[in-house]
Parts: structure tokens; C-alpha cells; sequence
């Protein structure tokens, strides 16, 4: 028996409000970074975000997009 070895999808979340915004992933031999500035383009917020993870769920790795607009420190 052969073995199958797949890896695990990625998807990319942000929140914007309240809402938490799920984003595929666009070209899986693409970096983080590289994702987060292809969406930057439709979700301006994300040009000052910085990139975490990936935290493993439900067989995905998710990474997460914070951004400090509209955070006072």
C-alpha cells in the first residue's frame, strides 16, 4: 500500500469590525506575506498588518492578519 502524503490547505483570516473575514488561498507557492499584499489591493487595512500563525484547525493552517488601525496604545 502506498502511502498518500497531501499537505494542508491554507486560509488567511482578518478581522475588520467585528467580523472575522476568511480569504483563500490564491496560489498556495505564494509566502504569507506575498497572500497578504495580493489582498491588500481589495482590503486597504492590511498594508499596515503583520502576519501570524499558522495555528492548525480542522485539518487547515490558518493564518491571521492583524492590523493596528483603529487600535489606541
Amino acid at each position: 500500500m502506498a502511502l498518500d502524503v497531501k499537505g494542508l490547505n491554507r486560509v488567511f483570516t482578518f478581522k475588520k469590525g467585528t467580523t472575522t473575514i476568511r480569504l483563500d488561498d490564491p496560489n498556495p507557492s505564494d509566502s504569507p506575506d506575498s497572500v497578504m499584499a495580493f489582498y491588500a489591493n481589495t482590503y486597504p487595512e492590511l498594508t499596515t498588518a503583520t502576519v501570524h500563525g499558522p495555528a492548525i484547525k480542522d485539518d487547515e493552517a490558518v493564518y491571521e492578519f492583524k492590523t493596528t488601525i483603529g487600535t489606541k496604545g
